[in-house]
Order: C-alpha cells, then structure tokens, then sequence
C-alpha cells in the first residue's frame, strides 16, 4: 500500500531521532491505526499522547523513544496546532491560574484517589524527585531527599515552617518528627489535606486548603515543592511577594521545582490537558526576574538526574499495583497515565527538562551559606 503523505513527513522526522516505524528496537514505533499519521502531524504532542492512549500505537521502551524525540527537539517541528496556539493566545490575554481558578489542578490531578497515589508513591506518600545517591529503594531516596531539604533550610527546634503546597504532608511530618519545628501546610486539594491530616495528627502540624495568596503571618523558614510549576508566569512576582512578606528577616527560603531550559507560559497540549492542566514550568531567567530584590540567591542545585530513576520507581509501583486499581480507573486511563510517567522520564533523561532547589535569604547569611549536596558526607 502506498504511504500517505502524512506518514512520509512523520516517518521522516521521527527517522532524524533515529526511530524507525515498524522497527526492533525497543525505541521503535508499531502503528496499528494509520489514522496515527495524520493525527500526529495535525495536533502535535496532543495527537501523540491522545493516539497512545487510544491505542493506536505501542513501543516497547516508551521513555527511551521520548528521549529520543526530545534531544532533536522533535516537537519544535509539529507544535503549531490550534490547540497550542489557543494556549499560547490564553496565557497571553487571561491570567489562567488567577484566585479563582487555583482549585482546578487540585481537583483534576491531586484529587484523582488516593488509592492512585498509594498505589504508585513511597511509603510516606512523597509526590516530588528523590534523591538516590546512597538510596536502593524509593522510600529511602525519597526520606534522603527529606533530610536533604531540612538540613539546606538548617531546622531547628522551636522554629516555624510554611509549606507552600505541601501535598499530603510528608515533609510537614518529617520536619515536626525529625527536628521539632511546627509547621503550617497549604494547598488546594482537599483529598491531599484530609488524608494529611490523619497522617500528621498528634504533630505540631496544621494543614490548611488555602491559596497562597491568602496566607498570613511570620515564619522562621518557608519552602514551596512541586507547587511552583501551578503558580503561572503572571503570578510569579505575588508569589515572591508573598514568601517575602511571610518570612522573618533572618529566615531562609527553600523552593524545589521542575523547571524549562527556556521561557515559557504553558505545558505541552497534551500535559496541559490530561495531567496539569494551567501547568508551566519556569525557566532560570524567570525565577531570577522574580526573585532579584527581594532575595538573596544562596544556592542553586540541579537534581535532574534523580528524577528520571524517581518516575521509573513510580511505573513500576503503578503497573505492579494497576490490579488492584484497576476497576476505579479504566483501561485507558492506565495507557494515559503511562504515557506521563514515562514521557516524563524521557524527557528528564534527554535534559530538556531540569529539577532545582534553591535557597534564597533575605538579606544574605551572616558569614555565607554553606551548600549541601547529596553526598554521604552531607546527610
């Protein structure tokens, strides 16, 4: 059968990442829907995650194949659809994650079921990149990553913490267990709070549905993980007005975030509409735009390459435990949610895509601050 015009221009591009349609290797493409060609070069990222989901195509190493496609820059070439351009048109006209529509990632992401997110995370329920150096288990990478953060925000008993999107209070929990320090947790999904609240009740531990925004008094440390990827480009600066107007003079400000190699005001289309939705990743430039100022910039730390293993370590948790899930969710929502995990891990893989911690003071730390790593000698 002679090949559409469709399937020649994707059979192309894909070949510059050395991918083959049809092919053996474990990165290599298997259409069973020729309908994929015309979806993919029409809607871009969006007609790729929509036609896996539906079936319509399977490799065999899903994150080996978006690393691939990621170092070319694949998406640059079919980007152009009317979806991105949608979004591209919003971003710019609409402030997409003003006051009012903040609960929306809540309700369509971190309220999807805790028996999800039980089935894929550790044991204390950490919903953000571990770090595995000296770790062989995910439960252990991710309490490294615990110790890590509170001895970079240098806890210390007696003192006060914001967490700003604290998730189901896995840090809030550690850091009143671990080092004495009371803390207040806020975010926007309910199903994260309630179960929060089981698991840090008895603790100096308040966890509050609130948006940032709203937030009031003084704290000795505030840190924000995983929760600045939902903040937006026009909220960026009442972001850092915020932390700064919470935080005491001498305090320390720790925040951990997914971040872009370059500038931009929304995900990919097909993140934007299954997973994250008003999502955007800030870039280096952003963050210092914001920041300069206010902050002293301590410290930057790049740990990328522990999130690649950390969603690998997820897969493989939610394929394992997928059984007993399954009836609650769906088949196609499991080809969904593989998809993200494993693109996800691709991209990370292939470095278009950066994981940050960075700790910013307000007036500078008397004599320096010392950086710490994740090497034996620093947990």
């Amino acid at each position: 059968m002679a090949q559409s015009r469709a399937e020649r221009l994707i059979r192309d591009l894909v070949g510059h990442a050395g991918v083959d349609i049809g092919g053996s290797r474990p990165w290599d493409i298997e259409v069973h829907d020729p309908r994929f060609y015309g979806r993919v070069l029409r809607d871009g990222t969006l007609g790729l995650g929509e036609s896996y989901m539906d079936g319509w195509w399977d490799v065999d190493h899903l994150d080996d194949l978006v690393c691939r496609l990621r170092k070319v820059r694949i998406d640059e070439k079919v980007k152009f659809n009317w979806r991105t351009l949608s979004l591209v048109a919003a971003e710019r006209l609409f402030n997409r994650q003003r006051k009012s529509m903040a609960s929306v990632v809540g309700e369509r992401h971190y309220d999807l079921g805790n028996d999800l997110f039980r089935a894929m995370l550790d044991r204390r329920m950490v919903y953000s990149c571990a770090v595995w150096d000296g770790a062989d288990t995910l439960d252990q990478a991710q309490e490294r990553k615990l110790e890590l953060t509170c001895r970079k925000l240098g806890l210390e008993s007696g003192m006060t913490m914001l967490d700003i999107g604290c998730g189901w209070g896995s840090l809030a929990k550690y850091a009143a267990e671990t080092y004495g320090v009371s803390v207040v947790g806020i975010n926007n999904s309910r199903e994260q709070i309630a179960l929060g609240g089981e698991f840090c009740a008895g603790l100096p531990v308040e966890l509050r549905y609130q948006d940032y925004r709203d937030v009031e008094g003084l704290f000795d440390r505030v840190v924000s993980i995983g929760m600045f990827e939902h903040v937006g480009v026009k909220n960026y600066r009442t972001y850092m007005q915020v932390v700064g107007r919470c935080l005491r003079k001498d305090g320390l400000f720790l925040l951990h975030t997914i971040g872009g190699n370059e500038p931009s005001r929304h995900l990919d289309s097909w993140t934007e509409k299954y997973i994250f939705p008003r999502g955007v990743l800030p870039s280096v430039s952003q963050i210092a735009l914001v920041s300069e100022g206010r902050f002293v910039m301590e410290d930057w730390h790049n740990l990328s390459v522990n999130y690649e293993k950390t969603l690998l370590a997820w897969y493989d948790n939610f394929r394992r435990n997928w059984p007993g899930i399954r009836a609650a969710y769906g088949d196609r929502f499991y080809r969904m949610w593989t998809f993200f995990l494993l693109s996800c891990a691709g991209s990370f893989r292939a470095r278009s895509l950066q994981l940050w911690q960075i700790v910013f003071s307000k007036c500078g730390v008397p004599g320096g601050y010392r950086p710490l790593r994740w090497t034996q000698d620093a947990i």
